[in-house]
C-alpha cells in the first residue's frame, strides 16, 4: 500500500488496517490537507484486498476537534475578495461537495470500519464516525455537533447519518444546542456501542473487534455491509428482494465450502474471500 500524507497515516497490520488522523499539534483540525487526503486514503484501502477490517483513530490528545477554524476564516476573507457573488457561491458549493465525498468516501468502503474515539470528536468529527460502521469511545470522549455555535449547518452528512444512528430527537438536540455529549451519555443514546476506561483499553477493543471481523469469510462480510447499506430507503420487502439477489450471486463460494468442510472436521475455517 502506497499513501502518504502530513495529517493521515495507515498502517496495516495482518488483515487489519488503521487510519490515523495524525496533526496532533492541531489536535487533529480538518484543514485542507485533511479533506483532500482522506479519499485518497480511502482509495489506497479499497485497493489492498487483504485489509478486511478498519479502524479510524487519532494520535495525540484528541480525536478532532473539527474543521480548522483559522484556516476556513482565511478562506473566507480571501473569497470575499474574489469573484462575483455567484462566483463566490459556486465556489464554496464545490468545496461543501468535495468534502461531503471525502466522507462518502469512507462510508462507502466495502470492508467494515470502526471508529475509535479519545478525546474531543467535535463538528467534522461526528460527520467521520457517523459515516463508519461502528463507533467505541474511551471514557473522555466528548462529542459535539458543533456548528451552529460557530454559525454553520453541519453539511458533511451528520445530520443525514445521525438519525438512523440515535433517532431524529437526539440528533436535533444536539444539532440546535451545539451541545457536548459525555462518552456515558454517547453510550444511552447508541452513538457509540461500547465506553472503555482509557485509550489503551479503546484500542486494544478496536482491534480485537478488528480481528473478530476479519476472521470472518471477507465475502460474507462485505455482503452484509452491502446489504445493511440497500436497507436505506427501501421497504422489508424489497430488502428481502436485494439479499435473494445477491446471495443467488455469492452463495456457491469458496469461503462457503470451506465453512462447511471445517465445521465437519471440527476446526476453525480458513477463509480466502472467493
Amino acid at each position: 500500500m502506497e499513501f502518504t500524507s502530513a495529517v493521515l497515516d495507515l498502517d496495516v497490520a495482518g488483515e487489519v488496517a488503521t487510519l490515523w488522523l495524525n496533526r496532533p499539534d492541531a489536535r487533529n483540525a480538518m484543514g485542507r490537507a485533511f479533506w483532500e487526503d482522506l479519499p485518497r486514503a480511502a482509495g489506497a484501502l479499497r485497493d489492498t484486498p487483504e485489509v478486511r477490517a478498519v479502524v479510524v483513530a487519532a494520535r495525540g490528545q484528541d480525536f478532532t476537534v473539527g474543521l480548522d477554524l483559522k484556516e476556513l476564516g482565511a478562506n473566507l476573507l480571501a473569497e470575499d475578495r474574489a469573484g462575483s457573488p455567484a462566483e463566490r457561491n459556486a465556489a464554496r458549493y464545490r468545496a461543501v461537495r468535495a468534502m461531503q465525498g471525502a466522507v462518502n468516501s469512507i462510508a462507502d468502503l466495502p470492508m467494515p470500519v470502526i471508529a475509535a474515539v479519545h478525546g474531543y470528536c467535535l463538528g467534522g468529527g461526528l460527520n467521520l464516525i457517523s459515516a463508519c460502521d461502528v463507533r467505541l469511545a474511551a471514557r473522555s470522549a466528548i462529542f459535539s455537533v458543533r456548528e451552529t455555535k460557530v454559525a454553520i449547518v453541519a453539511d458533511l452528512g451528520s445530520l443525514q447519518r445521525l438519525p438512523r444512528i440515535i433517532g431524529a430527537g437526539h440528533v436535533a438536540e444536539m444539532a440546535f444546542t451545539g451541545m457536548d455529549v459525555d462518552a456515558e451519555h454517547a453510550g444511552a443514546i447508541g452513538l457509540i456501542n461500547r465506553v472503555l476506561e482509557d485509550q489503551e483499553a479503546l484500542l486494544a477493543a478496536a482491534y480485537d473487534l478488528a480481528e473478530q471481523i476479519a476472521a470472518n469469510s471477507p465475502l460474507a462480510v462485505r455482503g452484509t455491509k452491502a446489504v445493511l447499506a440497500a436497507n436505506d430507503g427501501r421497504t422489508v420487502a424489497e430488502g428481502l428482494e436485494f439479499v435473494a439477489n445477491w446471495n443467488s450471486l455469492y452463495l456457491r463460494s469458496d469461503d462457503l465450502a470451506e465453512a462447511m468442510r471445517a465445521f465437519v472436521e471440527r476446526r476453525k475455517p480458513t477463509f480466502t474471500g472467493r
